[in-house]
């Protein structure tokens, strides 16, 4: 069984795995000029950066954020519907249980997808590694000419480190469930991709940073600071915590109550490009200051873990439910 699995899916699996190869080998190509630029010029070196690197930071990028939802869509909800639009399942079933035929499967071609996705996503990592740095250092700023996040962000973190691996099973294993409940292909993709897409979501959105607790820092608003106010007048300011995820932040008076800042803090940016500093000193004077909420950078591999570890749970969950109501299909 193992063997005619592997034999009807051969073919896609040298497509993915010829088209990982050739990024990675494009990746091995260009790494070691990235590392060196990196030792010479440290956190400058993101102004070194060409046209051929800043594509294939992107490229590789999301060819990683992509993957998993390609092989849920592909791969996973075709899986039994291919197989039931075909009638070839009636034969199939009588070769063996249907049990051991989609634990077969589901062994053979989840395999397949958690390996091509994991080589996808490492070799992005290492080649990223510097860029990653350098970004951290700058405190998350971009670089010239190339759209760059630090890794904590919500993009970067789901196509670095090992995660991806999780949301490939998970992927893989949720479109064949959605296949064997609704039993029409094209209907399973549909479905496959908006319910994989509202899981990321929430997962980068709303869970993953309550995965931890986070810790707090308060700081005073300065010039030095300030990044943003927005229409509402809430402020925004960064902190000396290189490669740190912000959760949130809020104003807080001398009480420590959260508060609206005041109405006059608009006026600050534009007194001090005119060389005067008094509109800050007076928000330090009032006890103004912005208490954060942030995740160290050095917790990033602990999230990677833990959420590799959910969705690899989920991705076997689904797997049992999966069986189980393939053996009550008539």
């Amino acid at each position: 069984m193992i063997w005619l699995a592997w034999r009807q899916f051969r073919t896609q699996a040298a497509v993915v795995f010829g088209a990982t190869a050739v990024l990675a080998a494009l990746l091995a190509a260009t790494g070691p000029r990235l590392v060196h630029l990196y030792h010479a010029h440290g956190r400058a070196f993101l102004d070194e950066l060409g046209g051929t690197e800043s594509s294939l930071y992107l490229i590789g990028t999301f060819a990683v954020l992509f993957t998993p939802a390609l092989v849920g869509t592909f791969w996973g909800a075709p899986l039994v519907t291919r197989e039931l639009d075909a009638g070839t399942h009636r034969l199939a079933w009588t070769l063996t249980t249907r049990t051991r035929w989609l634990v077969t499967r589901l062994g053979v071609v989840g395999l397949a997808a958690m390996a091509a996705t994991g080589l996808l996503s490492l070799a992005v990592t290492w080649w990223s590694d510097p860029i990653d740095a350098a970004i951290a250092e700058n405190s998350g700023g971009p670089g010239p000419g190339v759209f760059l996040l630090p890794r904590m962000h919500f993009l970067i973190f789901d196509t670095r480190g090992v995660v991806a691996i999780g949301y490939a099973a998970f992927a893989f294993v949720l479109g064949v469930t959605i296949g064997v409940i609704v039993r029409r292909t094209i209907p399973a993709m549909a479905v496959l991709l908006v319910l994989f897409t509202v899981t990321q979501a929430t997962m980068a959105l709303g869970v993953r940073s309550h995965l931890l607790p986070p810790e707090h820092v308060t700081t005073r608003i300065s010039s030095a600071n300030l990044t943003l106010i927005d229409i509402t007048g809430n402020l925004t300011v960064t902190i000396d915590k290189p490669g740190a995820w912000i959760v949130s932040q809020h104003t807080v008076n001398a009480a420590g109550q959260v508060v609206s800042p005041p109405s006059w803090v608009e006026k600050c940016p534009l007194q001090t490009r005119q060389g005067s500093h008094a509109c800050f000193d007076r928000l330090t004077a009032l006890g103004y200051r912005q208490l954060i909420s942030y995740h160290p950078a050095g917790r990033f591999w602990t999230f990677q873990w833990e959420e590799t570890a959910i969705y690899l749970a989920l991705a076997l969950l689904l797997g049992g439910f999966c069986t189980w109501w393939l053996r009550r299909l008539s």
